[in-house]
């Protein structure tokens, strides 16, 4: 990590080392002899780390902590000291320095602290610029998000609204499938329209159909009176079917039906009722495995997959997470009338190295409980639950210089597939888009590690 470090000392010889020292480890260091001298360096230039001894003439380095705090909060700064007590650490942390070190220097230990000093510098700067752009971008509808690829789906959502065809939209669960419905159909002409959303997963075959196509009185037991169906009551806006992979078979060739006629007939009625409506579908199943295997029809599967659009899942997102992170401290700070307005660097560097498997509406969940605990006027790491404090992301790993701990070429194969097949939460297309193979030769190799579901 290369950056511009500030050094303080009013001996030239230990400036002299410790440049000699930055520099060897591609740093850009410069140095000053007085506290003074170097408020006024930081006022005219830039630099990432501040590192500064205690005992100077003048000022001292805890001044020049409490100065550069104040002035420059952006730039952390790291205390060297040969009068390593207790009390001046305190006083060092409580001037604002960013880490303190004890003289003589271990240049190794420097370095790290260095290294950390200019990454939490960095991540601050990060979460001040964030900030700023969440109340600066334009959201498409409750969709928020800065990313590349966040960006590139705003803008396929905004041309596929101005069509009339079907969409599919594929994600994970918990990744904002139903937003991305809502802001295609608030984009589109039917706008004025209704928007009713179904999750087919939720309902046994009787009850999904009569939700669908409706009934008439006495259909069933306890159909007292008729009742109209999500296809007509949508008419003339957008109907989405949440989860339709899970739908019944049966219940598959009578959506089919429907949606090539434009019509329904109710459940126990004699007569079809016309509709008009743009129906939105959406799963986190791989559909394409769902026809090869035979549980999903392939006709359906064309007819309502005309346009897809994929939702890419949380941890693919970047700086969305912290983006994401603070519109929801903000919304649940205001309904609990709490006074948190910032997330601590240590919280936001947690949740950047965690995964998110629940996504979105995993990390609403958890901002929601971190402002209930929060005991101060920022979300610290500690109001976080233990799983994303202690989260370590796992490395796939095939080097290594212990002959005892090299394996065949066939298990190294068999690792990595694996390995990938986990990394896209089970889905086999994308585990063999990634692979290069085609999924039969995935299948084969998978039923022969004893994997085939």
């Amino acid at each position: 990590m290369t950056g511009r470090i500030l050094i303080v000392d009013d001996e030239p010889n230990m400036c002299q080392l410790l440049e000699d020292a930055m520099r060897m480890r591609d740093y850009e260091p410069a140095s000053c002899g007085s506290a003074d001298q170097a408020l006024q360096l930081v006022h005219d230039s830039e630099f990432d780390v501040v590192l500064t001894d205690v005992k100077m003439p003048g000022s001292t380095g805890i001044q020049l902590c409490e100065q550069v705090a104040n002035n420059r909060p952006d730039i952390p700064v790291v205390v060297m000291t040969a009068f390593g007590s207790m009390e001046t650490a305190i006083s060092a942390m409580r001037a604002g320095a960013y880490d303190f070190i004890t003289k003589p220097i271990e240049l190794d230990l420097l370095a790290l602290s260095v290294s950390r000093a200019m990454a939490h510098g960095q991540l601050k700067d990060q979460i001040r610029r964030l900030k700023e752009e969440l109340h600066s971008i334009e959201p498409l509808g409750e969709l928020i998000g800065n990313s590349e690829v966040m960006l590139k789906l705003f803008e396929q959502i905004r041309r596929v609204a101005k069509a009339s065809t079907s969409v599919l939209i594929t994600g994970e669960s918990g990744s904002g499938k139903e937003l991305v419905a809502q802001a295609i159909h608030r984009k589109s002409q039917r706008a004025n329209g209704p928007f009713i959303a179904i999750n087919c997963a939720a309902l046994p075959e009787n009850l999904l159909e009569s939700e669908l196509f409706g009934h008439s009185a006495g259909a069933f037991t306890g159909a007292r009176e008729s009742r109209k169906g999500l296809f007509v009551e949508a008419d003339g806006g957008t109907l989405f079917l949440d989860e339709i992979g899970e739908m019944p078979q049966a219940m598959q060739s009578k959506l089919l039906r429907a949606l090539e006629e434009q019509r329904v007939r109710p459940v126990g009625g004699n007569e079809e009722v016309a509709f008009d409506v743009r129906v939105i579908s959406a799963t986190n199943r791989d559909l394409e495995l769902a026809v090869e295997e035979h549980r999903f029809r392939e006709d359906l599967s064309f007819r309502i997959n005309v346009i897809q659009l994929e939702l890419p899942p949380l941890r693919a997102r970047g700086a969305d997470v912290l983006i994401l992170a603070q519109h929801f401290l903000e919304h649940f700070a205001e309904k609990m009338d709490k006074p948190l307005n910032r997330i601590s660097e240590a919280a936001a560097d947690r949740m950047l190295a965690y995964n998110w498997p629940g996504n979105v509406r995993e990390l609403r969940n958890v901002i929601e409980r971190a402002v209930a605990l929060a005991s101060f006027d920022q979300l610290g790491e500690e109001d976080l639950p233990d799983k994303i404090r202690t989260f370590r992301q796992t490395r796939f790993l095939v080097d290594g210089q212990d002959p005892s701990q090299l394996v065949a070429l066939e298990e190294i194969e068999r690792r990595y597939i694996l390995h990938v097949l986990d990394s896209v939460q089970g889905n086999k297309s994308s585990a063999a888009r990634i692979l290069r193979l085609d999924r039969k030769t995935l299948y084969r190799k998978l039923k022969a590690y004893g994997i085939e579901d």
